[in-house]
């Protein structure tokens, strides 16, 4: 099988031919329909992320057909259509037993191994390290990683429900739990950050402010649904929102990374307004707020994927695609063969696409 494999930092990936082990117990193998090309792929590349463990197989935003199942796996057939959970979502650890099945505790997919150590993607015998490998033809994941879908949706769309869909619309809905008629700033409109906006959107902000430095990227925003646009290079974002809000955000999100965006978002929010970082932040970086502001009850929180709970929430989100509520179209700019990644890299580096999708 291709697959696309990073060989070490700020290097473009190698499409090479791979060889795939059989599903093992509690594993599946799967066919990729689609695979999304996120800016946290790339923070591997450009060591916002170290990788510890080269080579690797890229790619964790994917869909595709079950064409195998490993022993011990009983819920999940070849055919289902799936798409792909960042979390193992065991059902057992203490987080799964309480709800919070994004954090849970089995298995990370950063490790680069199964949970048994071993991988199951190598090269003339040697291992290659992988997650969930979506930059492939055909992954092995565990089964708890994949979600059975409807089959009416087209998997090449739908694999953005996997990352960038539920990470944005959650961070709104499931962690943030915005109220109708909040006003809600947005710093950062790219894949995620277009999710938060129509998250914002779902839950039926009064005014949603896009804030980025990409005119295309600000133009998708308002296609998504927000209201007000600010250029970060061209005005100060967070003397604008005050201006716009009357006194600041009820909610801001920020979706970049970066810790001096960070305390954008916070100055930005009213008292007793809520700032959540959702962008991935850069390893070892430190956030520093006023405490004043803390007094009168401003509050900084962090979210992972958007508090998803994959086997509720895709389902859901599927339905509100179908019901021409959840835009998934709007989302892709263009579709790629898997030989084109570093070029879809380089168009989301350039801020000329909000989301591409690799097709198989």
């Amino acid at each position: 099988m291709k697959a696309a494999v990073l060989y070490g930092p700020h290097t473009p990936l190698k499409i090479e031919e791979l060889d795939l082990a059989a599903p093992k117990a509690g594993e599946i193998r799967v066919k990729m329909a689609g695979g999304g090309v996120c800016h946290s792929d790339y923070h591997r590349i450009d060591e916002h992320i170290a990788v510890k463990t080269l080579p690797f197989v890229m790619g964790h935003e994917g869909s595709g057909v079950i064409e195998e199942v490993g022993p011990e796996v009983s819920d999940l057939s070849p055919g289902d259509h799936v798409i792909f959970s960042l979390t193992s979502q065991c059902g057992t650890c203490r987080n799964c037993t309480v709800g919070r099945p994004h954090l849970c505790e089995y298995h990370g997919i950063t490790v680069g191994t199964m949970p048994d150590g071993t991988t199951r993607i190598s090269k003339d015998g040697m291992p290659y390290y992988h997650g969930l490998a979506t930059f492939a033809e055909q992954t092995v994941i565990l089964a708890t990683h994949a979600v059975k879908v409807r089959d009416d949706i087209p998997l090449e769309k739908a694999c953005l429900i996997g990352c960038g869909i539920m990470t944005g619309v959650g961070a709104v809905l499931n962690r943030a739990e915005v109220e109708a008629g909040s006003t809600v700033a947005v710093f950062g409109c790219g894949g995620v950050g277009l999710n938060v906006v129509q998250g914002a959107l779902l839950a039926a902000a009064a005014k949603i402010i896009a804030v980025d430095t990409s005119d295309f990227k600000l133009e998708k925003a308002g296609d998504m649904g927000a209201t007000h646009f600010v250029n970060a290079e061209k005005e100060d974002p967070v003397k604008r929102i005050v201006e716009i809000t009357d006194g600041g955000a009820d909610y801001a999100f920020e979706v970049v990374g970066f810790a001096e965006v960070v305390r954008q978002a916070f100055d930005s929010i009213r008292p007793g307004g809520t700032a959540v970082m959702v962008g991935v932040p850069v390893g070892g970086s430190d956030i520093s707020i006023p405490a004043q502001p803390l007094f009168r009850e401003k509050t900084l929180m962090g979210t992972f994927y958007g508090s998803g709970r994959p086997r509720v929430d895709f389902p859901w989100l599927l339905d509100l695609y179908a019901q021409g509520r959840l835009k998934l179209d709007e989302l892709v700019t263009r579709y790629r063969p898997l030989a084109e990644v570093n070029e879809a890299f380089d168009e989301m580096n350039e801020g000329i696409t909000a989301r591409t999708v690799l097709t198989f």
